[in-house]
């Protein structure tokens, strides 16, 4: 459903992402793994034409249903945002206005098709949350309420860029379980991004691998974990192993 082939992006005349292609299927959850300044978010914000001078994309085709997004106009960009392709961002401390409850907060997003109440059943928020400040909020709370608020537009596609950096690993794991519960309910393809493997185990279908904003692997989690063959995919395994292997030894 989505097809991105050779993107490129600068910064100033640096590359942070280089002739990247990949695609997701419907229904799919894709990961895209890689260390911190790999250029994964960029790959997402380059998705929703995002990219913020003095950063440009120079190179490529992004193809939602055969529809090239970067020859859009802003204002055609725009309703693709929310309706088609969501994202959920990386802090959602930053993300979510202090002076209105969450309720007030995802019933004013832009093209909202889904009943708020509904919403906040979905992320497993109860109904009195509606009356809520993000201050009265916990960290996964607040995650949650931004999980609403991408689906509150009944997305295609949703884009979630580490969004579960900032929590707890107990909190981490309940997110990764209602995404992927999401995913099956509302049948919608997922881009997951992080650095961290034990995730993509766990929530994706296939992986693409980036290193300096190249793609260096792809391919089927469970084959590309047990017999990875670039260099860099092996020392990011090998990175998850010995986190394991020193938690189990607290």
């Amino acid at each position: 459903m989505l097809k991105v082939e050779n993107l490129s992006v600068e910064y100033s005349g640096v590359k942070a992402v280089e002739a990247l292609s990949f695609e997701v299927g419907e229904g799919e959850i894709l990961g895209i793994v890689g260390e911190s300044g790999s250029g994964k978010s960029t790959i997402a914000q380059a998705i929703l034409r995002l990219i913020a001078s003095p950063g440009k994309i120079t190179a490529g085709e992004i193809l939602l249903a055969g529809r090239d997004l970067l020859k859009l106009s802003a204002a055609e960009i725009t309703k693709i945002r929310g309706a088609k392709i969501s994202m959920i961002f990386q802090d959602p401390f930053t993300s979510l206005n202090p002076v209105f409850t969450i309720g007030e907060q995802i019933r004013e997003v832009p093209g909202r098709q889904l009943p708020v109440m509904r919403l906040l059943e979905m992320v497993k928020l109860p109904a009195t949350y509606y009356q809520r400040y993000p201050h009265q909020l916990s960290g996964g709370e607040k995650q949650r309420t931004m999980i609403a608020m991408a689906l509150a537009g009944r997305p295609e596609l949703l884009i979630a860029d580490e969004p579960t950096t900032a929590l707890d690993v107990t909190i981490q794991a309940e997110i990764i379980k209602l995404i992927k519960e999401i995913q099956k309910q509302l049948k919608i393809s997922v881009i997951y991004i992080t650095h961290n493997f034990g995730i993509i185990k766990a929530l994706c279908d296939r992986v693409v691998v980036v290193y300096k904003g190249k793609k260096v692997e792809a391919g089927k989690v469970e084959q590309l974990i047990s017999d990875p063959q670039n260099d860099y995919t092996q020392r990011l395994l090998k990175a998850v192993k010995i986190i394991r292997q020193e938690s189990e030894r607290r």
